[in-house]
């Protein structure tokens, strides 16, 4: 018996991480309002967010196995989500030169056994830039939906120059908080595939 794996999300970042797992997910994006509360800590919005797309999700497809998740970046206590403009992502790629920040990535399993959730923070040092530079990379067009207004996997990585922490967390996906997640919910994950664990083992 497998499960019928939903991802509750449009990013084809997550998306590209769970095909390299050997997964091949239902895509069904949850359509939920991604606002930061007044007073709201990063760690409970990125957790919010994903336990609201997950149970959301999760309505529409009650057999499954729903995935989804919520990333994004904290400087100096600020949450930056994605840049509205290119004039938002040039000023948030300068704040972020030269400096160290948190990159916050929640994920939310909803299924039979309820919600179950994770957040992982993942440490990013930034080399020093000039604005032009972040001109430059603004100008590619890939900051454009990513939060902290830049893409590790991409053109972006050319801006990183230390990082700490879960590497796939800043992409969005952080794959070892996945896996603790499926073996809490009574799935193994065995290289391609996810198989029910025996209790009786």
């Amino acid at each position: 018996m497998h499960p019928r794996l939903v991802l509750a999300s449009a990013s084809p970042r997550r998306l590209a991480i769970l095909r390299q797992l050997g997964l091949e997910p239902e895509v069904c994006p949850a359509d939920v309002n991604e606002r930061v509360h007044p007073g709201e800590r990063p760690a409970d919005h990125v957790l919010r967010l994903a336990r609201d797309k997950a149970i959301r999700v999760l309505a529409l497809e009650p057999e499954a196995l729903v995935l989804a998740g919520d990333t994004v970046v904290v400087l100096d206590g600020d949450v930056l989500g994605k840049p509205e403009s290119d004039a938002d992502a040039v000023a948030m790629l300068e704040s972020l030169s030269g400096r160290t920040h948190e990159v916050l990535s929640g994920i939310a399993l909803a299924g039979r056994q309820g919600v179950l959730d994770s957040c992982t923070r993942t440490r990013v040092r930034f080399r020093a830039f000039d604005r032009d530079t972040a001109r430059r990379y603004v100008a590619t067009g890939e900051p454009m939906d990513k939060a902290g207004a830049y893409g590790i996997q991409g053109l972006g990585a050319a801006l990183v120059e230390e990082v700490e922490g879960d590497y796939y967390s800043i992409v969005g996906l952080p794959v070892a908080a996945l896996l603790r997640l499926l073996r809490q919910a009574g799935w193994r994950y065995d290289f391609g595939a996810l198989h029910p664990i025996d209790p009786m083992r």
